[in-house]
């Protein structure tokens, strides 16, 4: 896998280790009930923050899309469990390390929203298509990575890691 780079400009971004789910059914409008029906599997995924360009957003109350949404802002595991390998998918441990140490350890148990309600909630104004991906929240440890850092994840219970090297971007 790539690095993740760094905006130029910006001296650290912060790292948020999450589940994705990816979609293997279009729809729109989905019911909780049967929003599982629309999920084809799972990877690892980090929701990266350019947190100095979030901050600055907020105080101008100006939307803060782009810091959430730089090249290289979502690296995501390159293996894929099939739906089929996840028995649960709401008793998943995850976690993060950055330089090898443990900073993010937690159960998808813990997530504020279950996938279903993500699912009907993203669907009802938006049409979910085949190979989208929602990520769905980070547990506690929430922190910055910095040019020559080296930050990895997992997800525990099937084996699934990766590893990404942390750069400042050519300008």
């Amino acid at each position: 896998s790539g690095p993740i780079e760094i905006p130029e400009g910006i001296d650290s971004i912060h790292h948020e280790v999450e589940l994705g789910v990816v979609i293997g059914k279009a729809g729109k409008r989905i019911d909780p009930h049967a929003a599982m029906d629309h999920v084809s599997g799972y990877c690892l995924g980090f929701d990266m923050t350019a947190r100095q360009w979030q901050n600055q957003a907020k105080d101008a109350g100006k939307p803060w899309t782009l810091a959430k949404c730089f090249d290289t802002s979502l690296p995501i595991s390159t293996q894929f469990l099939d739906k089929s390998q996840v028995s649960n998918p709401h008793t998943l441990t995850l976690w993060c390390k950055v330089n090898g140490e443990l900073k993010q350890r937690g159960s998808t148990a813990d997530m504020v929203f279950d996938i279903p309600a993500l699912i009907a909630a993203i669907s009802k104004h938006h049409t979910l298509e085949e190979n989208d991906l929602i990520l769905t929240g980070t547990p506690a440890g929430v922190g910055p990575v910095k040019a020559g850092d080296q930050l990895s994840g997992g997800i525990e219970e099937h084996g699934v890691s990766v590893c990404f090297d942390v750069k400042a971007s050519n300008p």
